[in-house]
């Protein structure tokens, strides 16, 4: 059996880690999705428009909790590559963004909760629009990735950035990487 290798794509909105998640998936591989949308779809529901501009911690804890429920979830037998559409400390990360204080256990649960890699997908105008859940500029995307960069690097993580390309060649990227540590 192949041992489980856990891998995030991170980066700020809109620079393509979904649509990879998808390639990958395509091609067998077993990946987590982002759960933020259904956080916010949900509280759309309760009559919040947005969840994270009006109760930030709120919406923090409930993708952490949603985060750390996926990545306990595939420990659950499955071997081989697992890659995460984001990662649990993606959620400090944002919180660093906009400037609000968070319990030390975001940080605790980011430390027990360990990835192999990390990839790190970068602001890329190109590509980048805005949706009704995604509503940062490009000019934040670009503040959100810096901060990013800077929380996996201090939970000591090295971090592999992925060049711009078109889907099948940013994928191949990260397949590649990841061959060369096996």
């Amino acid at each position: 059996m192949i041992k489980q290798k856990k891998i995030v794509l991170t980066g700020a909105p809109g620079t393509g880690k979904s649509t990879i998640i998808y390639e990958l998936e395509s091609r067998g591989h077993i990946c987590m999705h982002e759960i933020s949308r259904e956080v916010t779809l949900k509280a759309r529901k309760n009559g919040t428009e947005q969840l994270f501009l009006t109760e930030p911690l709120l919406f923090s804890d409930m993708l952490l909790n949603g985060r750390t429920e996926q990545f306990h979830k595939i420990l659950e037998g499955e071997s081989g590559l697992v890659f995460f559409d984001r990662g649990i400390p993606d959620v400090h990360a944002y919180m660093n963004y906009i400037g609000l204080n968070y319990p030390d256990r975001y940080l605790k649960i980011s430390n027990e909760n360990r990835y192999d890699f990390v990839f790190l997908m970068p602001p890329w105008e190109a590509i980048y629009i805005t949706d009704s859940e995604r509503y940062e500029s490009f000019e934040q995307a670009l503040a959100i990735h810096n901060h990013l960069l800077r929380t996996y690097e201090s939970l000591d993580y090295s971090v592999v950035e992925v060049p711009t390309g078109s889907v099948i060649e940013r994928t191949d990227y990260i397949l590649d990487v990841i061959a060369t540590f096996k």
